[in-house]
C-alpha cells in the first residue's frame, strides 16, 4: 500500500507523540493493565471527542479521570448524576435578584474543563439531553443568552451495566454523541496484587504531574485533524462502515456521524504513533470503541462479537 506523507506535517510531531506516550505512561502508574484503554481515551480527548465507560463500580472509572485532568492541567469537576438531578444541576440556573431586579445566571458544574458525569443513566432522559446537548453544541442557552464552554471541554460519562434498578437507558441518538465507548473491566491477576502494596498505596494519594497544559491539547487538536489518509485508507475505512449496514445480523449500520468519528479517531491514533498519515492498523484500533455502543444486534443484544469478527474478516485493500 502506497503512504502519503501530509504537506501540513509539523518538524515536531516525534516530540509531541513522545510527550503523549508519556502521559498514557504516567497514567499507567495509578491505573495499571489498561494502556490499551488509557491510549484511546487520551486519542479521544485529542480527536474532540467524548468518553463513555461502562462499568461495574470499583474499576477505576473516577481515578482515570482524575488521572487524565491532573496530567493535562486541567479544570477537573465531578457530578453525581441522580434520578432527582434536573437540567439545572448540570447547567445552572438564573436567579432573580430584587435588588436589581434583574437575574444573574449561576453556571452549573457543566462550565469546567473536564467534566467527570458520573452514572449518567441514573439520569432522567431530559437531564441526560440538556448535558448531552451541551456535548454536542459546546454551549449552553439560557434565558436567550448562549454561555460558551470552554475550547477544551471534554466530558468522560459513565454507566452501570443497564439491568441495574433505577437506571435510565440512553437513546441510540445520544449515545452516537460519544466519540467512543470502553469497558476497563477487571485486572489481570498480577496487577491487581501490585494494588495491595504499600508502595503503590503510597503513590495512588499522590496527584499526577502536570505533563502539559490544555493550550497545549488544543494545538494537538487542531494538529490532528490535518493527519492525511490515502485513498487506500480511506477504501478500508468505507469497507469497515459498509460491512455495519450489510451485515445480517446488524440492525442499524454506522451513520455517516458515526464514520467521522472512526475518522477522526484513526487520526489521532497516528498522531500518537509519531506520524502524518493513517494507516489501517489505526482504523482497526479504532473501530472497535467507535462501534462498541452505536451498533445493536437484530436479537437486541450487544454487538461486541459481530464487531470484532467485521475487522478481524476484512482484509486490507
Amino acid at each position: 500500500m502506497t503512504q502519503h506523507a501530509s504537506t501540513t506535517a509539523q518538524p515536531n510531531k516525534n516530540s509531541d507523540a513522545q510527550i503523549i506516550n508519556k502521559v498514557i505512561e504516567t497514567i499507567g502508574h495509578k491505573i495499571l493493565d489498561k494502556s490499551e484503554a488509557i491510549e484511546i481515551v487520551v486519542a479521544t480527548l485529542i480527536a474532540g471527542g467524548h468518553v463513555l465507560l461502562e462499568d461495574l463500580p470499583g474499576l477505576g472509572k473516577t481515578t482515570l479521570a482524575m488521572s487524565i485532568a491532573q496530567v493535562f492541567g486541567m479544570d477537573y469537576k465531578r457530578i453525581q448524576l441522580t434520578s432527582d438531578m434536573m437540567p439545572s444541576d448540570v447547567l445552572g440556573v438564573s436567579i432573580y435578584d430584587p435588588t436589581s431586579q434583574t437575574f444573574s445566571y449561576h453556571k452549573g458544574p457543566v462550565f469546567t474543563q473536564f467534566l467527570l458525569a458520573d452514572e449518567l443513566n441514573r439520569a432522567t432522559p431530559k437531564t441526560q439531553s440538556a448535558l448531552l446537548e451541551a456535548m454536542a453544541e459546546n454551549q449552553v442557552s439560557m434565558d436567550g443568552k448562549t454561555y460558551l464552554l470552554d475550547d477544551a471541554f471534554f466530558v468522560m460519562a459513565t454507566q452501570n451495566p443497564i439491568d441495574e434498578a433505577g437506571t435510565y437507558n440512553l437513546p441510540q441518538s445520544q449515545l452516537d454523541r460519544f466519540l467512543v465507548s470502553l469497558s476497563l473491566g477487571y485486572p489481570a491477576t498480577d496487577s491487581e496484587r501490585q494494588l495491595y502494596s504499600q508502595s503503590y498505596m503510597q503513590a495512588f494519594k499522590k496527584p499526577l504531574p502536570a505533563l502539559t497544559t490544555p493550550k497545549q491539547l488544543r494545538n494537538w487538536q487542531q494538529y490532528s485533524q490535518t493527519i492525511h489518509a490515502a485513498e487506500e485508507v480511506l477504501d478500508f475505512l468505507q469497507l469497515l462502515i459498509k460491512k455495519t449496514r450489510t451485515h445480517s445480523e446488524i440492525l442499524h449500520g454506522l451513520s455517516p456521524r458515526a464514520g467521522l468519528s472512526l475518522f477522526r479517531l484513526s487520526q489521532s491514533l497516528a498522531m500518537l504513533a509519531g506520524r502524518d498519515f493513517m494507516t489501517p492498523a489505526d482504523v482497526k484500533k479504532a473501530f472497535y470503541p467507535v462501534c462498541r455502543h452505536r451498533l445493536v444486534a437484530k436479537d437486541n443484544r450487544p454487538a461486541k462479537d459481530i464487531i470484532k469478527s467485521i475487522v478481524h474478516d476484512t482484509e486490507i485493500i
